[in-house]
């Protein structure tokens, strides 16, 4: 075997301490690599139905449960402005006030914060008896809900 002289590599000790030097330089050139592959591998609005409405980055399924673990339910609700139902889409956050049928003032907040998971179509001709939304609120509440519809007309406003 013939005799070979030593393979020198030009600045491999120094590689290191030139990169700690310049560590801005490096953490920059390590960002834009991180959000170019971030952007590459993220959702693309556009390619889903009714997702596209979402932001970007929001879970597709709705969490089941919310605060502390308080298990949620959904329950109809027949508001009795149905021009203020049309108002309202999947997502919005109302809360639900009972007004007493005598309309002396003597109003009161039954659901805070509650999530329309749905509005149904309204039927035809019951415009005169109100509109139903589907509410996800934590089942007392709900049971509230019932005992206010069946007492009380309700109406919503947006949070």
């Amino acid at each position: 075997m013939p005799h070979f002289a030593p393979v020198r590599v030009r600045g491999g000790r120094h590689g290191l301490h030139r990169l700690v030097r310049h560590r801005r330089r490096a953490l920059a050139a390590g960002l834009a690599v991180t959000a170019a592959a971030l952007v590459a591998a993220g959702p693309y609005p556009g390619t889903g139905g009714q997702d596209t409405r979402r932001a970007r980055g929001h879970p597709v399924a709705e969490p089941v449960r919310e605060r502390h673990g308080t298990r949620l339910v959904t329950a109809p609700v027949r508001i009795a402005d149905a021009a203020t139902v049309r108002l309202l889409g999947p997502g919005d956050r109302v809360d639900v006030v009972a007004t007493g049928d005598g309309g002396a003032g003597d109003a009161s907040v039954v659901a805070r914060g509650a999530r329309v998971t749905k509005v149904p179509e309204p039927v035809e001709g019951a415009a005169e008896a109100g509109a139903l939304v589907v509410v996800s609120v934590p089942r007392a509440t709900a049971h509230r809900l019932v005992g206010a519809a069946t007492t009380s007309r309700l109406a919503v406003t947006l949070c």
